[in-house]
């Protein structure tokens, strides 16, 4: 038994998590090749090797001839029968080589053959390892900036977190860890070659599958996101089972769950509504937190006209148009806001419909705490946003 062979085979095994037969493979072959290196060629060399004790053999099969022509694949008949008189012409006769015998050239090709593939193991097995984890979260800790960009050690494998990828407001520490959404993972001659987000809208929905049981288990499913990476998102949910809230799920006790996500994403805003698959309704819940008149929705045309308060049209418009905005890119309409006001005068609302409504919004406004009156706005459309 080749007792020290097969100790480091299973420290390599153990170790880099390459398997011990790819290592006996790589053994062979580079005996195969320090033959060729040694004796010019190697196609009459065969190696014998057992892989449970690691005890090899190698040697040349010869053909027995009466004049030796190529004496690397031949042997004559004389010496052939000082070996075993039994052989005679055409016989194959197996002559037994000596590693030890092979020069230092072809010594050290051998052993360079066996480093290089025992470094292409260890590449495979990260990239598979990793290659598993694409569209997935990772968790990885800050190592340092080059230039804009941030190098984030994952364990066995190095990512780059590029300018684009980054949250503009966001800003970290070396030796600080965060949580990273695996866009792809590459196979490269120096490695995998990682690409990871801190943007991505996915990032938001594998936080929420690892910190709600409902969504990890399917009862509860995210039908659509839309995000403002640092800034806002919106997601709406959806619950296979009716004695679960989807929202109430996603939120958590005392809102537990989503402060949870909220602080790994540094503050950003996180609005849950419910879905539907009547798209006035979804469109309704998507421009949360304002309160809608009414929503006409044409299917096919991919495009709703909502009404609101007067009060609740700067609500509803957002900062910037970013309420509105996240709700069209998450039912996909192109949605026209109008107030009230606007809507009275293109007719689309009786002239009278202020005066009978009267009485409800200033109770609406005392709910709501609104003090000021909104002044009015020009007609704002917005439309989903392109991909």
């Amino acid at each position: 038994m080749n007792t020290e062979l097969l100790e480091a085979l299973n420290v390599l095994e153990k170790e880099k998590d390459i398997s011990k037969e790819t290592l006996l493979d790589a053994i062979e072959n580079s005996l195969l090749n320090a033959c060729k290196n040694h004796f010019g060629k190697a196609d009459n060399v065969k190696v014998i090797m057992d892989r449970e004790t690691c005890d090899y053999q190698l040697y040349a099969e010869k053909e027995v001839v009466e004049d030796v022509e190529d004496d690397i694949e031949q042997i004559s008949l004389e010496d052939a029968r000082n070996i075993d008189g039994k052989y005679d012409v055409g016989d194959i006769v197996q002559i037994p080589i000596e590693s030890k015998s092979f020069g230092r050239i072809a010594t050290q090709n051998a052993k360079n053959l066996i480093l290089q593939k025992i470094r292409e193991e260890e590449r495979k097995v990260v990239y598979d390892q990793y290659f598993e984890k694409e569209k997935d979260i990772v968790t990885g800790v800050v190592q340092r900036y080059v230039g804009r960009n941030i190098s984030i050690n994952l364990g066995k494998a190095d990512a780059m977190l590029t300018e684009n990828e980054q949250v503009k407001s966001e800003s970290f520490k070396p030796t600080e860890r965060i949580k990273l959404y695996v866009v792809e993972v590459k196979n490269t001659t120096k490695g995998p070659k990682i690409l990871v987000s801190r943007t991505h809208p996915e990032l938001v929905k594998r936080l929420f599958e690892s910190e709600v049981t409902e969504v990890r288990e399917g009862v509860v499913e995210i039908k659509g996101i839309a995000r403002e990476a640092g800034s806002r998102t919106k997601i709406s949910v959806w619950s296979n089972d009716p004695d679960v809230d989807p929202v109430g799920a996603c939120v958590g006790m005392n809102g537990a769950r989503v402060n949870a996500i909220v602080n790994e994403l540094r503050g950003e805003k996180i609005d849950i509504i419910n879905w539907s698959d009547n798209p006035a309704i979804l469109i309704e819940n998507a421009l949360s937190p304002a309160k809608v008149i009414s929503v006409m929705a044409d299917p096919d045309e991919k495009a709703a006209s909502v009404i609101v308060p007067d009060y609740q049209l700067s609500l509803a418009i957002g900062k910037e148009g970013q309420n509105a905005r996240l709700a069209a890119r998450l039912t996909g309409y192109k949605i026209d806001i109008k107030s009230e006001t606007q809507a009275i005068e293109s007719g689309e609302l009786p002239e009278n419909y202020m005066e009978l409504s009267e009485g409800v919004y200033e109770q609406e406004m005392y709910e709501d705490g609104y003090e000021e009156e909104y002044t009015g706005a020009d007609e704002i459309v917005f439309e989903e946003a392109e991909e």
